[in-house]
């Protein structure tokens, strides 16, 4: 009898637990009909335009599990990493500023887009699970933005969207964007339906005189279990003088010369450039597939982001960035690296201070 009531309660409390609002919702009814129709779902589920198993032949989720206990003691940084404190107020013209990872603001004549924000300690669902962030790296929150005109959201996994941040960012931002089906998530949070755009991949939408569209992306979604319910995508954002593209997470693929080709030059390509490794090939791109993407988009400038805030791969925290400025170096393309919080100003100033190897 104990064992059979421990049974239940265990059952009972697994179901509760899965059922938290961190996790999210999966799209129904109206979303779910209009994500059906799209080219790219089948089997019930969303795909790639590649074939891209999660997991190379031959490498088990095992294999994974092991590298990541086993660790790399230089990971994490040995010291604070520096920052500058960010200035929010208006400006003219075009200003970034990155905040580790995936997370930076576009300041964009008096504009203010938010892209990706999480600004918790850990990526997960839990305050007390996965690798905290680095030291340092805290030194901005989400109490700490003024209003917001827009979030930009591009696929649902946790060290891109973020649960805690949403809830303290939503009632001072007009409106949100995102891939179709992330919109689930938002409103059990709370975020009225009528501040949400998703958009598939080729579909587009004019915010405040700012243009964007959804492009491909190699990469998959989810929250608990089920996979790929909701879309991940990259944006291109067109201002009426300036074309920038926000690449989200990607592995490497024939997209990016095909956006490059149609939709290029931009004045700056902000892609993924972190949390790599030979165990998961296809879903993110090793440093010199980030250059590689740039050289394809016809970017003028290259930002390398997912990097410099999470342990989430096995690397060296700072090998991705050493190893893409190498290769831009070599291929002679213009990367810039600002420390977090630096800003840099489209066509005027672009950081490229190696503070990264102090």
């Amino acid at each position: 009898m104990y064992v059979l009531i421990l049974i239940v309660a265990l059952i009972g409390f697994s179901f509760w637990t899965l059922n938290l609002p961190v996790f999210g919702s999966l799209p129904e009814r109206e979303r779910l009909t209009k994500i059906k129709t799209l080219q790219n779902y089948g089997q019930g589920e969303l795909t790639n335009r590649s074939l891209t198993p999660t997991l190379p032949e031959g490498v088990t989720y095992w294999d994974i599990i092991l590298g990541m206990l086993k660790g790399n003691k230089n990971g994490r940084p040995k010291k604070a990493l520096p920052f500058l404190k960010p200035d929010f107020s208006s400006v003219e013209g075009i200003k970034i500023t990155w905040f580790g990872h995936s997370s930076y603001l576009l300041q964009i004549d008096g504009l203010r887009v938010l892209v990706d924000p999480v600004f918790s300690s850990r990526t997960s669902p839990f305050s007390f699970i996965g690798t905290k962030n680095f030291e340092g790296t805290d030194f901005v929150k989400a109490e700490d933005f003024p209003e917001l005109d827009l979030i930009l959201i591009s696929h649902d996994h946790y060290d891109h969207l973020d649960y805690q941040s949403v809830l303290k960012l939503k009632d001072k931002t007009k409106h949100f964007i995102t891939s179709i089906g992330v919109g689930a998530h938002l409103e059990r949070w709370g975020v009225p339906t009528d501040k949400i755009t998703e958009l598939a991949w080729g579909e587009e939408k004019e915010i405040a005189g700012l243009k964007f569209l959804a492009r491909t992306a190699r990469h998959f979604s989810g929250r608990k279990f089920k996979r790929n319910q909701s879309l991940w995508s990259a944006f291109i954002l067109q201002t009426a003088q300036h074309k920038l593209y926000l690449g989200g997470d990607s592995g490497y693929d024939r997209h990016f010369k095909e956006d490059g080709e149609q939709y290029g030059p931009f004045d700056l390509a902000i892609l993924e450039c972190g949390q790599y490794n030979v165990n998961w090939p296809l879903i993110h791109m090793f440093p010199e597939q980030t250059v590689q993407a740039a050289i394809d988009l016809k970017a003028k400038v290259l930002l390398p982001v997912h990097w410099g805030k999470f342990t989430l791969a096995t690397h060296d925290w700072n090998e991705p960035i050493i190893r893409a400025v190498k290769k831009g170096e070599e291929e002679g393309l213009h990367i810039t690296t600002p420390m977090l919080g630096e800003p840099l100003t489209l066509g005027k100033s672009y950081p490229s201070n190696k503070w990264y190897l102090d």
